[in-house]
């Protein structure tokens, strides 16, 4: 009797040390979950995307999982680490940027050529995620992907006008990726990777002269004390970055079935479009401040840019040679790209909860010449207020700083 009741006592303690999905799958006990990510707490990643997605999953599965976020890199490691501490199990679900690794994910950087997606994350985002349907399940074998999604598109931010290329002239600009290193060499600039908290230290001692960064960068790094000129582009951008939501396999298929399938319902096109709308709300709200402020917004056209795109065609010419020696045919990756932003390109403008600050519009006049510069008036009710420069959680030192092709990319907030 002794020796049966040490029997079970020793099977209890053995459940209660074991991982948290193993000894919770019963249908009556809750599923507590780890989601890891780089961005800081008041970024909008975190407060607009991931909590509310956590929350929304906590919701449908009323309440047997349970979604605990740490922002910043709380659980250790570094941001090119997540990927891997998703395969491992050393966080539960990790959003990553693929591109952080250079090399290492080939085919999901055809979504980072110059001048190949839209300027719209809502439809990059959809794109990617049925292009990774087919695409990109070999590179993503190790861990069960929720959803796919590019963030805002990169934007020229400088202390003159850039209204065409011989402006850019070496300048040394911050990039997000090495293919955005690439296309920036190709058009005279310089890039530059440094860690993005350290951006405006960069910016005030002249180790870079501007970014290449998304709209929702302003404000997290107060560019606008330094940066006064903005150039877009019309249709197709320069650069952009692509993310994952990554969630280890193993704690997948532990889940019980009913589990699986509120997991199931919240991923793929739900989430990609989920994180796309937020990227392109931040986007406006930001782009309006900017204008609100009396900065200066150039806007090329699509003449300006065709020729941006022909200096640029280089990087393209070089990636497909570099998937060919990997034995991946790039150009069939590029059609079906196109083919899918095309088919997702006609999606509605997302709208700005109401709990939100109210958004300006942007002033918009057909273009007269080679770009369209935009100095619109301050409206009274248009406040600096209206977007909230999230804080910093990494403290700022000295840059560190490697020229471009980059093989060690920066941290996007």
């Amino acid at each position: 009797m002794r020796l049966a009741r040490r029997a079970f006592l020793g099977s209890v303690v053995a459940s209660v040390a074991g991982p948290a999905v193993m000894r919770l799958a019963r249908a009556d006990q809750q599923v507590t979950l780890k989601l890891h990510h780089f961005f800081s707490s008041v970024s909008s990643g975190h407060e607009k995307f991931l909590v509310p997605w956590a929350r929304k999953v906590e919701l449908a599965s009323a309440g047997r999982i349970r979604i605990d976020v740490f922002p910043s890199m709380q659980l250790g490691g570094a941001p090119a680490q997540l990927f891997d501490q998703a395969r491992d199990g050393t966080a539960d679900i990790v959003w990553a940027v693929p591109g952080q690794t250079p090399g290492r994910f080939a085919k999901i950087e055809t979504f980072e050529l110059p001048f190949l997606p839209s300027h719209r994350a809502l439809v990059n985002s959809k794109a990617l995620q049925e292009f990774a349907a087919v695409n990109l399940q070999d590179e993503f074998r190790d861990v069960h992907p929720l959803c796919f999604s590019c963030r805002d598109h990169g934007v020229v931010h400088t202390s003159r006008a850039i209204r065409t290329i011989s402006d850019l002239k070496d300048l040394r600009l911050h990039v997000q990726n090495r293919l955005s290193g690439e296309s920036v060499q190709a058009l005279g600039a310089v890039g530059v990777t440094v860690p993005i908290p350290q951006v405006p230290m960069a910016l005030s001692s002249h180790v870079i002269d501007g970014c290449l960064d998304p709209w929702d960068v302003v404000p997290s790094l107060k560019l606008a004390d330094f940066l006064k000129f903005h150039t877009d582009f019309a249709g197709s951008p320069l650069s952009l970055s692509t993310f994952v939501l990554a969630m280890n396999k193993a704690t997948y298929e532990q889940l019980p079935r009913d589990l699986k399938a509120v997991i199931d319902g919240n991923s793929g096109q739900e989430a990609a479009a989920m994180a796309g709308a937020m990227w392109d709300i931040e986007a406006k709200a930001v782009s309006d401040l900017v204008r609100d402020r009396g900065d200066t917004v150039t806007v090329l056209t699509t003449d300006e840019v065709t020729r941006w795109r022909k200096a640029t065609e280089l990087v393209i010419r070089t990636w497909l040679r570099q998937m060919r020696e990997r034995k991946i045919h790039g150009g069939k990756l590029i059609a079906n790209a196109g083919a899918l932003l095309a088919k997702y390109a006609n999606e509605p403008e997302p709208q700005a909860l109401q709990t939100q600050p109210a958004e300006q519009k942007a002033v918009t006049q057909p273009p007269q010449e080679t770009q369209q510069t935009t100095q619109p008036p301050q409206p009274p009710q248009a406040k600096a207020e209206a977007v909230q420069p999230p804080k910093l959680d990494a403290p700022v030192g000295a840059p560190v700083v490697k020229r471009a092709p980059p093989k060690t990319l920066d941290i996007p907030m």
